[in-house]
């Protein structure tokens, strides 16, 4: 396990649905990054064409950079410098890692999810991108066990620099990652269907990592 004395505060990397209208979306998205202090956003375009989405990308862009976090964009990587992003969010782990690189850095940030063995990960790694996620939801919905992110986790943080994105199925989730050694916790779901509302959400999770760490 990583010790916390070693590594920053853990952060707030927050999960958008995939979004086709914003005009529903702005607002709660607004509330979240006002509760507390997300670090970054990552967007998923729900599109049928570049010009779709790039319309999209730059009316959250923004919204999200206003409120001092960074925006990384799922898919759609034509048009990430054109729209405004921050940065691209690759979903089948090690494969477009090198072209991603060669079209983005050092200007953009570069990340990886869709990680599905310990050596594809540290393959990425090595290719140089800004962070790994681990745990986040497969293409039908489902979500790997807790137990298995918190392992992989805690592996990650062991061993290697950089930052790892742990993705919590749950607010419940998230003290189990940042003791992992997550460097960033991933919220999705949890966040946009809190029965409190999104912005109580973020609240709660940024005081319990605030908390954390100030201990």
């Amino acid at each position: 396990m990583a010790e916390a004395a070693n590594r920053p505060p853990v952060q707030i990397y927050l999960v958008t649905p995939a979004v086709a209208d914003t005009a529903a979306f702005l607002p709660p998205l607004r509330a979240a990054l006002g509760a507390g202090e997300v670090a970054c956003v990552l967007f998923t375009p729900s599109a049928s064409d570049d010009q779709s989405a790039k319309k999209l990308v730059k009316e959250i862009a923004p919204v999200v950079q206003a409120g001092g976090a960074a925006l990384v964009v799922s898919g759609w990587n034509a048009i990430i410098a054109r729209a405004g992003a921050d940065g691209v969010h690759l979903i089948d782990g090690s494969k477009g890692v090198a072209e991603a690189l060669e079209s983005f850095k050092p200007e953009r940030i570069v990340g990886v999810g869709g990680i599905r063995t310990r050596h594809e990960a540290m393959t990425a790694a090595e290719a140089g991108v800004d962070y790994v996620m681990f745990g986040e939801p497969a293409k039908d919905g489902r979500l790997p066990p807790l137990e298995a992110i918190v392992e992989r986790t805690a592996w990650w943080a062991e061993l290697f620099e950089i930052p790892c994105v742990a993705f919590a199925p749950d607010l419940a989730a998230v003290p189990l990652l940042a003791d992992a050694g997550a460097d960033f916790v991933a919220l999705g779901n949890a966040v946009w269907e809190h029965d409190k509302g999104p912005a109580e959400a973020i609240a709660l999770v940024d005081r319990l990592l605030k908390q954390r760490a100030s201990v």
